[in-house]
């Protein structure tokens, strides 16, 4: 090897661990304690998305939170074919939104969900993988939402902003991981390979019991193991548990804490809790999400299993 052909792969190596460093730095914890938002709130460069309701958020938010409506603001529409919940096919769109909410590509966005129960911090898992998904790193969520963090105002006298709030707006660039993204193409093709599918609805939902009214039948996609959401928080509620038991329950559920495993639910919003879990807490970066789930997978007329049906 000559000398300028060394140098040259010298150099490509060094910018790739700068690169992977960079990306370290950048890349924020998954969850922040209450105690971390009162030390960072009001703070340049850190936005609190507060997706309480618009009265709770006038009657008290954490300084530097911007009000945003889950539902409503553009986090997920429905498609021309009237699958709902969806990922915008517009991403350019999404990205002017955030932007909108005074965030931009060097932001450190922490997601304040209500916090009273697993689907509440299923608003915080859904907006978290939207943002994993259109490449910023710098995202975390507030675990235990708005309500563990009112529960300690008045004793650790955390600050507490009320009224409205206004965002500078900002410019905000998707830079899409398309890897992340599961269509029902995909998903025929890993429930034909063998893949592991998780289904993180209620079990009356994976059964067969109880149908999605925007779902054309019930029961589960064969083979799928049940792992509910609500299982991943402590009691239900706002707050994660720790490894140890989120071990315990995975080994319950016979599901791996390694590997390449799809998560799913009706619309991929309960989904988002288990995606959240097993990616980002449990490590497992093999984890990918169904964002269409049983709405879209009923709909197109795949089939189902029944585990329970009733006469």
């Amino acid at each position: 090897m000559d000398r300028q052909s060394w140098f040259a792969k010298l150099f490509g190596a060094a910018l790739m661990l700068l690169v992977a460093a960079w990306q370290q730095a950048v890349a924020a914890d998954p969850l922040v304690g209450p105690e971390w938002a009162a030390a960072n709130a009001g703070k340049a460069g850190v936005v609190f998305i507060d997706f309480g309701g618009p009265a709770d958020f006038l009657r008290g938010h954490i300084p530097g939170a911007v009000n945003s409506k889950y539902g409503k603001d553009g986090w997920r529409e429905e498609r021309a074919d009237k699958v709902p919940d969806m990922l915008p096919v517009d991403l350019t769109k999404l990205a002017a939104m955030i932007g909108r909410l005074g965030i931009d590509n060097n932001t450190r966005v922490v997601l304040v969900p209500p916090g009273m129960s697993s689907s509440d911090m299923g608003m915080g898992t859904r907006v978290y993988w939207t943002f994993k998904v259109l490449g910023h790193d710098n995202v975390s969520i507030l675990d235990g939402g708005m309500a563990g963090y009112l529960a300690l105002v008045k004793e650790k006298k955390f600050p507490l902003a009320t009224g409205a709030a206004k965002a500078d707006p900002k410019t905000f660039k998707a830079n899409v991981r398309k890897d992340m993204i599961v269509t029902m193409e995909d998903m025929k093709k890993a429930k034909a390979a063998g893949m592991l599918l998780v289904d993180n609805r209620p079990e009356d939902y994976y059964a067969g019991i109880t149908r999605h009214p925007k779902a054309t039948s019930a029961g589960t996609i064969e083979g799928a193991k049940s792992l509910p959401n609500a299982w991943l928080t402590v009691d239900g509620g706002g707050r994660f548990r720790d490894k140890g038991q989120l071990a315990q329950l995975y080994k319950h559920a016979s599901v791996p804490t390694g590997g390449e495993q799809i998560n799913f639910c009706n619309s991929g919003h309960w989904a988002s809790v288990g995606w959240f879990v097993s990616s980002e807490l449990m490590g497992n970066k093999k984890v990918r999400m169904y964002d269409g789930s049983m709405i879209e997978w009923t709909m197109k007329g795949n089939p189902v299993e029944q585990k329970v049906k009733l006469q």
